[in-house]
């Protein structure tokens, strides 16, 4: 196979405090990482990633509100979406594309699954 799929690891953040002083539990904000725009929660369970667009209207998440549940809101029409699984909530049918997330000794990172061309 010439293509193969590998997770790329990004940055965030340099240390799980410096990720808590920038976002506070229950918040919800939008980062840009190359040409990605992704929608980062801080819930009690932790952080989590997904994409920033509200595959309804097109909407940002990161303009909306985290629930204590462990969903994302979308600030426009208030469908909900599992942070988790990025499944709506709100009986639809759609979702969002949830990024992992790791923390290391050396800060927090985010992981993107990207196809390389592999000759060898």
């Amino acid at each position: 196979m010439f293509f193969k799929k590998k997770t790329v690891w990004y940055k965030l953040f340099a240390s799980v405090e410096a990720a808590n002083s920038q976002l506070n539990i229950g918040r919800v904000t939008t980062i840009n990482i190359g040409k990605k725009k992704i929608c980062l929660a801080h819930t009690s369970e932790g952080f989590f990633a997904v994409n920033d667009k509200c595959p309804h209207n097109g909407a940002s998440l990161g303009n909306g509100h985290c629930t204590v549940e462990g969903s994302v809101v979308c600030p426009v029409h208030r469908y909900h979406f599992d942070l988790k699984t990025g499944r709506s909530k709100s009986g639809l049918g759609s979702y969002v594309e949830p990024y992992p997330l790791e923390t290391r000794s050396d800060g927090i990172f985010i992981g993107f699954e990207e196809i390389h061309w592999d000759l060898f």
